[in-house]
């Protein structure tokens, strides 16, 4: 059997940050990898734009994960197994499979760090028939990034995600045509650096509260019927049109890959697990990092807390994580769609909450209030669903619920 102090599960930019993290505050590390190399989906986004907060340079996705890469294999402390499936995790025993078939690998705590999978069309429901020419956002990218193949000529793009923008910028310059991006709910879920930049600065229609209602094509994608719909996602059949198309790609949404770890609550809203300040789960030597916790709109902000989580994993390791006393619950009001934490301890200093609001807000104030006390306020000049925010808040006067609220 093997022995390490902290098993990292995923080798992307979280796994690799928590690990650097935990190695620096004294653990043995381990870092299980299902792909032949690490780096994760950073080795197929060749768009510029990550690095500017972590690395306080602009760098390419593949420039970002080299970085960490580098760093990971110069750090003694880090033992890396690549091509190695996790099969199951359970009371501190990793089981694996890999090139030296089953191993146990048995360990004091555990980072999830796998990252989403993308929802397919079976997921969304989506109505039609299934011809060929039907691609998520992710896997179309691979296919133009990395593997240098077209997934077609003439594309419609369901969902504003953030890579579905940001593909419909890359098939423009390939020489493909994107007739439209279809996004069903009234605002985009992606950042407006992308909207600008990928789809306005390109003359690409974006088209809100519409979706496909029907696929149509044999052996391959002849064209959609499209529309608007109601306040209760309903299609409105006189809006009903007729787009030509070849290929639809699909960027619509992310789902936490949560399904090695079926015994952790998980949030209904977010699929990942439900967390404490130091991103501990319920199970209280299982922690979870980046984009399986909840989806970030920068892999910065992945990366900045995936190495809280590293720490925090490595102080657990040796008993040095901070007094656990009474736990405090953090409720979001209707303006927000989830807030993290969703507890904390009883105690002093200050926590960071990241959260996401539900519409877009315009010149308002975020409180966090322990009955009638503020423990802290951020003004937000505009705030959209597609932007992870944070606010600090001071633990010091929190005996009970804390709620945050849109003033």
């Amino acid at each position: 059997m093997i022995k390490t102090d902290c098993v990292v599960v995923g080798g992307g930019p979280a796994g690799m940050c928590a690990a650097l993290s935990a190695s620096e505050n004294g653990s043995n590390v381990m870092i299980i990898e299902r792909d032949t190399s690490l780096g994760g989906i950073l080795r197929q986004c060749i768009h510029n734009g990550f690095g500017l907060h972590y690395f306080k340079e602009e760098l390419t996705g593949p420039e970002f994960a080299h970085k960490l890469r580098v760093q990971v294999e110069a750090d003694k402390n880090i033992t890396v197994k690549t091509n190695t499936l996790v099969t199951k995790i359970e009371n501190r025993k990793v089981e694996v499979m890999g090139q030296n078939g089953v191993e146990t690998i048995e360990t004091k705590a555990v980072i999830l760090a796998m990252g989403c999978r993308e929802r397919t069309a079976g997921n969304i429901s989506l109505c039609g028939t299934r011809p060929m020419g039907i691609v998520t956002a992710g896997v179309a990218q691979k296919m133009v990034n990395i593997d240098g193949q077209m997934v077609g000529k003439d594309i419609v793009i369901l969902g504003s995600g953030d890579i579905g923008l940001i593909m419909a910028r890359r098939f423009t310059l390939e020489g493909a045509r994107v007739h439209a991006v279809l996004e069903v709910n009234k605002t985009s879920s992606g950042l407006r650096r992308n909207i600008m930049q990928c789809v306005e600065d390109f003359n690409i229609p974006l088209f809100f509260n519409t979706t496909i209602f029907e696929v149509v094509g044999r052996d391959r994608v002849e064209g959609v019927w499209y529309g608007q719909v109601d306040e209760k996602m309903q299609p409105i059949e006189s809006t009903k049109k007729f787009l030509k198309c070849d290929t639809i790609v699909l960027s619509v949404g992310l789902i936490p890959e949560m399904y090695i770890a079926p015994f952790v609550k998980t949030s209904p809203v977010t699929k990942g697990a439900v967390v404490n300040e130091f991103y501990q789960t319920e199970q209280e030597w299982l922690f979870s990092c980046g984009n399986i916790l909840h989806v970030h709109d920068l892999v910065d902000n992945v990366a900045l807390e995936a190495k809280q989580a590293g720490k925090f994993a490595s102080l657990y390791t040796q008993n040095k994580l901070p007094h656990q006393s009474k736990e405090i619950a953090i409720i979001p009001s209707k303006g927000f769609s989830y807030v993290l934490p969703s507890r904390l301890y009883e105690g002093e200093g200050t926590v960071t909450l990241k959260f996401r609001l539900r519409e877009k807000i315009v010149k308002k104030t975020i409180v966090a209030k322990c009955n009638d006390v503020n423990l802290g306020q951020r003004f937000v000049l505009a705030g959209v669903p597609g932007e992870m925010m944070t606010l600090d808040i001071s633990k010091n006067g929190a005996t009970g619920e804390i709620v945050l609220e849109i003033n």
